[in-house]
């Protein structure tokens, strides 16, 4: 179960290592899935379906298919108002919107696409539906991403936002998973669909500025006055996503020292240097995968990248180069809860559960109520929604936070504010998120944090995902008594997908991907390096006693 670092992790791949785009458009086109084959099935993780062409879990039918039961989705549930559409920059993207649009069309549903073809970040297509949505009580609108995130360049993904803006919950997300898998088995015969030639040009289809709307309202958000007076020199590499297009145009409306530093948009991502398994991942948080940017970290006061779809963020500060995202998230609670003056006093701070335990402290220190959560960002949703949550964050780099206002911004990770919220820290406080997250240290301590990824078929990932507390039979975690084990979310009880371990020095968390064939286990160590590998080290043998039995049988 241990990960091992590919020789090409940190460095660009060879040609011959690419991705075929022409192959793989031609199997998304072509191969039929089959739904007798469970990988090949409609399946919903954290953030939406995602597969691959080239296996069958990312096909023309999975599309039609999911398109076919969101629209009965929406015709049970009253919900008429327009939905808007959003695409990223992977390859399969375009040919997805493309089935998606024929099947809404011949629904007749009013469907919101970005003006000129624009790419759509996630959190455009968030606020986009929760403005349109403001002061409205029916005609309410919705969303659809066509996006895998930060997947490998083969990967497609297909996300659902409901009128609340954020990603939709298990209830829907069952229902359409299970009502699209009864259309493949029916070999799509109950699919409705246009030529789309014809739904391009239907009455129902029209154009959206997605990011004027989105840019033209990001100063509630961000306190631009306060950069543009420090006169930063600021850094950004969109790695080839959505937002390619958004930097230039946040850059001139609030005049801004901003380099684009790369724009280039390719469906290899020929540009990216691999992940720690030697694949291409658009992942803003992965030392391996953001060498070119922390290779710019001195030509610039602050700089930051965002994954495909800008939901995610890495930030890369002089100070300390890339920023761990849980260091990041640590500072931007601690920042965010001491200057914004209009939100509510009873605003709470959303984490995750494998978030690091500095949450905890700052937010005790600021008075505030911690709501811990399951993993994925449909937990933060209402609350961001309604106010109650002043930031809701992950460990894997995405968050979303309040306007200044108090009143709701995204109810999706919004990877742009959050790397401009850099700025704006360094800017007013004369000092890089890292070297704020050394002040922190030194008034809490210092926290040692580590994750590893590694390949899960299918089995293993189910064995991990069904762990309870009565499977944990040790004792004691790195020489001290095991204090808790939990399954469930302290914040709402909800499952996490996996196990939590805690002892008084540390803790180790164990639980499958939603949206990739690898496991994950977190750990955190209050005393130092040495007894965080000691933590992982154990996590692995107590995870490995507790699913060998599942395995074998």
């Amino acid at each position: 179960m241990s990960q091992i670092i590919s020789p090409l992790a940190g460095k660009p791949l060879p040609a011959a290592k690419l991705v075929d785009i022409q192959g793989l458009l031609a199997a998304y086109a072509d191969l039929q899935p089959d739904p007798a084959v469970p990988s090949q099935r409609v399946a919903f993780g954290t953030s939406g379906h995602r597969g691959t062409s080239f296996d069958g879990s990312f096909n023309a039918g999975h599309v039609l298919a999911i398109t076919q039961a969101l629209c009965e989705h929406r015709k049970d549930n009253g919900i008429d108002g327009p939905l808007f559409i959003g695409v990223d920059t992977h390859a399969l993207s375009k040919p997805a919107f493309d089935n998606t649009l024929e099947v809404l069309a011949a629904h007749g549903v009013q469907t919101m696409v970005a003006r000129g073809g624009e790419f759509t970040p996630t959190p455009a297509v968030s606020h986009a539906i929760l403005v349109y949505n403001r002061g409205r009580s029916s005609g309410l609108a919705d969303g659809i991403v066509i996006t895998p995130s930060h997947n490998p360049p083969d990967s497609g993904g297909f996300k659902y936002n409901p009128p609340h803006g954020g990603p939709a919950d298990a209830d829907i997300t069952g229902w359409v998973q299970e009502r699209a898998n009864a259309l493949l088995e029916g070999g799509l015969k109950e699919v409705k669909r246009m030529a789309l030639a014809q739904a391009r040009k239907a009455a129902t289809t029209h154009e959206h500025d997605f990011l004027g709307a989105y840019v033209a309202d990001l100063g509630n958000v961000i306190d631009f006055d306060v950069i543009r007076s420090a006169g930063l020199r600021l850094g950004v590499d969109p790695l080839g996503g959505a937002g390619v297009h958004y930097w230039a145009q946040i850059a001139e409306r609030y005049q801004l020292d901003l380099t684009v530093v790369n724009t280039e948009v390719d469906p290899q991502f020929a540009f990216m240097t691999a992940d720690w398994d030697g694949k291409i991942r658009m992942d803003p948080s992965s030392r391996y995968a953001m060498q070119s940017l922390i290779g710019l970290k001195d030509h610039y006061d602050i700089a930051f990248a965002c994954d495909t779809d800008h939901d995610r963020h890495g930030i890369v500060t002089p100070s300390s180069g890339l920023l761990a995202p849980n260091h990041y998230l640590s500072v931007a609670i601690d920042y965010l809860f001491q200057h914004r003056p209009q939100w509510s006093a009873t605003a709470a701070v959303g984490k995750t559960v494998v978030s690091s335990t500095m949450i905890d402290r700052v937010a005790s220190r600021l008075g505030r109520t911690l709501f811990e959560a399951p993993v994925g960002f449909k937990w933060f949703a209402a609350g961001l929604f309604d106010g109650s949550l002043g930031l809701g964050g992950e460990e894997s780099a995405g968050a979303s936070f309040l306007r200044r206002d108090g009143r709701v911004w995204t109810t999706d990770k919004d990877g742009i504010a959050a790397a401009l919220l850099s700025a704006e820290i360094t800017a007013r406080s004369g000092r890089d998120p890292g070297a704020r997250y050394s002040e922190l240290c030194t008034e809490f301590g210092e926290f040692f944090a580590d994750r590893i990824d590694a390949p899960a078929n299918t089995a293993q990932k189910q064995a991990l995902g069904r762990l309870t507390p009565k499977q944990i039979v040790q004792t004691e975690l790195a020489g001290e008594p095991i204090t808790s084990v939990i399954d469930q979310a302290p914040g709402n009880h909800a499952a996490i997908g996996g196990i939590k371990v805690s002892a008084k020095s540390g803790w180790f968390a164990a639980r499958p991907s939603g949206t990739e064939d690898i496991y994950k286990i977190y750990a955190e160590s209050f005393q130092g390096d040495a007894h965080l590998r000691r933590l992982l080290a154990e996590a692995q043998r107590i995870v490995d006693a507790a699913i060998e039995p599942k395995e074998s049988s």
